[in-house]
């Protein structure tokens, strides 16, 4: 009989994760992986972290973070940075550390590079994704090139040992890419203290300006383009021009307010929340409205469903993995703006519906645990490892 397969110890690892932004701008990408690295380093293991980073970080790191060289984004997006390269002193760094595992979170140069050292090295390579990079450019004038980036996207993850993606949509889409590399599930995971219906705040709402039989359709996150905010303001429009009662409530800040600003003149804007702030401000939407087809996961749609607010979101990879259609939400194709104006309509003139959904959302999002999630990663090292 053949014997058991053994794996080693979680203090056998030592993992160089590589990540274009680790902590310098707070979004769902850096915090899971600053969540992960703290998994890891309870279990006992060794991580070092290579990263571009700011004088004036959005939050401290987790774990030892050795800083790279970088360059802005062009395209008027430099508040996020751009690793070029592996330059002799990280490889010196990344000679010195010696792991056994590297880690990529984005598919650009630095990552790029790091997947070829590791390579040479012999050592197992993880590469995990956290965004729709393909789809970015459709918002920008030149989404041409969607095609030719799939192309590099899939060359990138067929070179690592193991994919790791945050819902089993895009591991089909990765496939249907042409993606050959085994893929696993690394999940998310929600602070359910902080997001909880009991937070909600009717004074709060009234401070910002929000009367109570205003029904607060919500949005979260950075305000930038790739988040389908041009849909976002259409839709509004058209619940203005069907004389749906209703208020924008915008929870976040980003390069693209001024614009939005502009197209939803109505809107009532929060500025950017943390902590318990935050949870007051999710649970205080009565629909969570996100039209975004570049999400992989959407940390944002589990929070608001974890704080019992119904969704409606696009029919897009992330969202059909959390939204369960007539029960905690609903789905609407992308850039259908009469279908998702008929459904907030129907949150707004139906309080019960509304209720049953969200307390159907809530429950759902009991199962989306920090703890389970980071050790499935885990358990992928340990088995690469062995």
């Amino acid at each position: 009989m053949p014997r058991p397969v053994t794996y080693p110890n979680p203090t056998d690892l030592r993992v160089a994760l590589f990540s274009g932004n680790y902590n310098y701008t707070r979004d769902g990408a850096n915090q899971a992986l600053n969540s992960l690295v703290g998994h890891l380093l309870d279990a006992g293991a060794t991580v070092r972290v290579y990263s571009p980073t700011l004088p004036k970080p959005a939050f401290a790191p987790t774990g030892d973070l050795v800083s790279v060289p970088a360059i802005p984004v062009p395209g008027g997006r430099d508040e996020y940075r751009l690793g070029r390269y592996l330059p002799k002193a990280t490889r010196a760094d990344l000679d010195a550390f010696a792991p056994n595992i590297v880690h990529v979170s984005a598919p650009e140069f630095l990552g790029h590079s790091a997947v070829t050292w590791a390579r040479r090295q012999g050592i197992a390579s993880v590469a995990s994704l956290h965004t729709r990079f393909e789809t970015y450019f459709r918002y920008y004038g030149i989404g041409f090139i969607e095609p030719l980036v799939e192309k590099i996207l899939t060359r990138f993850y067929n070179r690592v040992d193991r994919v790791v993606v945050p819902t089993p949509s895009i591991g089909d889409l990765l496939r249907d890419w042409g993606v050959t590399t085994p893929i696993g599930i690394w999940s998310r995971g929600i602070d359910h203290d902080r997001f909880r219906p009991e937070r909600r705040s009717l004074d709060w709402r009234r401070m910002l300006g929000i009367a109570d039989d205003e029904i607060a359709v919500g949005f979260l996150g950075r305000l930038v383009k790739e988040k389908g905010l041009d849909v976002f303001a259409d839709v509004l429009k058209e619940l203005r021009r069907r004389g749906v009662r209703h208020r924008a409530l915008v929870i976040g800040k980003g390069p693209a307010q001024d614009w939005f600003a502009q197209q939803a003149p109505d809107a009532v804007f929060a500025g950017f929340q943390t902590g318990d702030d935050l949870g007051r401000a999710v649970a205080s939407m009565d629909v969570f409205f996100n039209p975004s087809v570049t999400e992989t996961f959407g940390n944002v749609t589990t929070e608001a469903m974890a704080a019992g607010v119904p969704v409606v979101a696009a029919r897009a990879t992330g969202a059909v993995d959390l939204v369960r259609e007539g029960i905690t939400g609903f789905l609407v194709e992308p850039t259908d703006v009469a279908g998702y104006a008929d459904r907030i309509a129907r949150f707004v003139a139906d309080p019960a519906l509304r209720d049953a959904m969200g307390s159907a959302g809530h429950q759902e999002a009991k199962k989306y645990r920090w703890d389970s999630a980071n050790q499935a990663v885990l358990d992928t090292y340990l088995e690469l490892l062995g």
